[in-house]
């Protein structure tokens, strides 16, 4: 499958509407116990596009359960477990699965642009931080200087 159909990381962060998930919902459950993969493919999807971290987890449970029972979706697979990884703040677990995908197709620009935008966010969230720890070791430091000068009076 080429790039141009995995959409670009940012089109993550558009979720679906309520009515929309519920359409795939019920699709996929119409389906059960035997849903066919396609189906929970677009289910898995739409749940790991939603805001909800429950929802997302879900949806990564389910495209897990594709990752391991069909071979031929294995490739998607890993993008959109990335995604979802993305999505809930797993940084590390978003950015095992899309090397897994750069390592079979190192010029694919969907991956490239998912772990540029993983490793934005650790970044930012790390001079976040940096910038609390900091400011919580200054302000010990200010407590400490104040009894200091307290005890000495």
């Amino acid at each position: 499958m080429s790039d141009r159909y995995l959409p670009y990381a940012a089109d993550a962060e558009q979720s679906l509407s309520p009515d929309e998930l519920q359409v795939l919902q019920r699709q996929f459950e119409r389906e059960l116990p035997r849903p066919r993969v396609q189906t929970k493919f677009n289910y898995a999807w739409g749940l790991i596009k939603s805001t909800r971290k429950r929802e997302q987890r879900l949806g990564v449970n389910l495209m897990h359960e594709i990752y391991n029972e069909h071979e031929e979706r294995k490739r998607e697979c890993l993008y959109y477990l990335g995604i979802g990884y993305y999505k809930m703040g797993e940084y590390a677990n978003a950015r095992v699965y899309i090397e897994q995908l750069l390592s079979l197709e190192p010029g694919n620009a969907q991956a490239r642009s998912l772990r540029e935008l993983i490793d934005e966010k650790v970044s930012r969230d790390g001079m976040i931080g940096l910038a609390v720890s900091g400011g919580a070791l200054a302000l010990v430091g200010v407590i400490a200087a104040a009894l200091l000068k307290k005890r000495s009076k």
